[in-house]
């Protein structure tokens, strides 16, 4: 079957694609959260059962990233992306209009399963068309670009519950998603050249190696764990917000939005600081989660927290966990640059079902309800950073950003 090859000229439109389609796993927890509420009473279910649905995402995501990969080096990227596009456009507006939380459970199996194709195949498209600086420069924007999700997307999707409903969040991201897929039929195309044998024996030997190259591995624990201070955050702060400070979907919204653009801003200062101070910034950004999480704990012993305290000091963890996020990601990607696909999909996979578990775990353990209990678990994650950078430090091979 004759190849369709991008355009050399589609090549700027289709960048702005790729990057569009970053945040698309972010984009599709993070547009409901203000709603999980609303949603646990419109289907008649409790707060776990809806944080569930967060957590198959979640998983199916990360699980998928491990292995898609392989699909994509093998078979080209342009084919299966658009495949899953239109799946995950549809599988959207089918939760919108279901009324099951066990059919909402296997159609979020399936966004989480179309997510990972999709974005795994754009994050391989810059590594197909892009080298040297050009491509480090692009990539160390990733993380940036996937923080506009949590920053837009709660916002976006307060409104949404408060004006239309739950279901408003869920056709927004068919629409969204219908809008990439018609853009790469009008002018995207296959970015792979060279095509890899598809053979599982040397697909099983390139993760084994991989995996035990210990730095990438430690990396790749230490991106998990900060990143599940946000989905963590996630999870408990809309029923905190809602339901122990009595505040509306919307409030829940600008909360998030503050979150992740704490989140954001934390990755444009690390990128900002590219190559520079190289050890000295990574320890002064774990002493600050210290100080913060310390302040966090010791004002809701001391003191009646608030919103407005719960945020701020929520503000300046997830702006620490942003600068960190951004630079061992932008690491664990160009590890190894002659393994695109499976680069990209390994890191997205193990990142999120680290993830997955750790905040779920947290929230679960902990029983996250309020100011206190978020410090005592961010304090759990932040000591957990320590001792995965102290043995990423005694095995590092390359340097890091």
């Amino acid at each position: 079957m004759k190849v369709k090859f991008i355009k050399e000229k589609n090549h700027p439109i289709v960048t702005f694609l790729s990057f569009a389609s970053i945040p698309l796993t972010g984009l599709a927890t993070d547009v409901y959260l203000p709603s999980l509420p609303s949603m646990a009473t419109g289907l008649n279910v409790n707060s776990t059962a809806m944080q569930a649905t967060l957590l198959i995402f979640i998983v199916s995501t990360g699980l998928t990233q491990l292995f898609i990969g392989n699909f994509l080096d093998s078979f080209g990227r342009y084919r299966l992306c658009t495949t899953f596009l239109l799946v995950f456009s549809l599988s959207s507006i089918l939760i919108a209009l279901s009324h099951s939380i066990l059919l909402i459970y296997v159609l979020r199996a399936v966004q989480g399963i179309s997510a990972a194709v999709i974005v795994v195949a754009k994050r391989a498209y810059f590594i197909d068309t892009y080298s040297g600086e050009t491509l480090k420069s692009y990539i160390s924007m990733f993380s940036i670009v996937w923080a506009t999700a949590p920053i837009i997307a709660p916002f976006l999707g307060g409104y949404l519950q408060d004006i239309f409903g739950w279901q408003a969040n869920f056709y927004f991201l068919g629409i969204f998603t219908l809008i990439i897929l018609l853009g790469d039929i009008l002018f995207g195309g296959e970015s792979l050249r060279d095509f890899l044998p598809f053979s599982i024996k040397s697909i099983s030997s390139v993760y084994m190696y991989m995996l035990k190259t210990k730095d990438y591995t430690l990396g790749l624990l230490l991106i998990s764990i900060s990143y599940s201070m946000l989905i963590m955050f996630g999870l408990s702060s809309p029923f905190i917000i809602e339901h122990v400070f009595h505040q509306s979907a919307v409030v829940t919204g600008y909360s998030a939005l503050l979150s992740g653009a704490a989140l954001m801003t934390g990755g444009i200062i690390s990128r900002a600081l590219l190559s520079k101070y190289r050890n000295k910034k990574f320890i002064v950004a774990i002493g600050l989660q210290i100080f913060i999480v310390t302040g966090m704990i010791s004002t809701s012993v001391l003191l009646t927290s608030n919103i407005y305290s719960m945020m701020l000091f929520v503000i300046l963890m997830h702006l620490t966990s942003g600068f960190l996020f951004n630079n061992f990601f932008a690491w664990c990607l160009s590890r190894f640059e002659s393994h695109g696909g499976v680069v990209s999909g390994l890191t997205g996979g193990t990142l999120f079902i680290i993830t997955s578990i750790l905040a779920y775990g947290m929230v679960s353990i902990l029983s996250v309800q309020n100011q206190l209990s978020l410090g005592f678990a961010y304090a759990a994650l932040i000591i957990s950073n320590i001792i995965v950078f102290f043995f990423f430090q005694r095995f590092r091979q390359t340097d890091i950003p």
